[in-house]
């Protein structure tokens, strides 16, 4: 990335307790230099609108993304 959003490799991101990733800001998470995802965390202090706004971002483009490909967790458990 172009530096703008901090990386954490997977190895870390997994360590990570859940108070502890609700203080970071939001990163690409990466493993052997492949972005795996984007967790974008809303800041805490933005309150309850900024977090509302995120999530409906968010599911609009897990929606979009869906439609183009992907599989269901019990096709990749296979």
């Amino acid at each position: 990335m172009s530096g703008l959003i901090p990386q954490i490799t997977i190895a870390v991101f997994k360590n990570l307790k859940a108070e502890q990733i609700k203080k970071l800001k939001s990163a690409e998470i990466t493993s052997n230099g492949e972005v795996l995802f984007y967790a974008i965390i809303p800041p805490e202090e933005g309150g309850t609108t900024i977090t509302d706004v995120i999530k409906t971002e968010a599911e609009h483009l897990a929606f979009r993304a869906n439609t183009i490909g992907g599989k269901e967790l019990a096709d990749v458990r296979v």
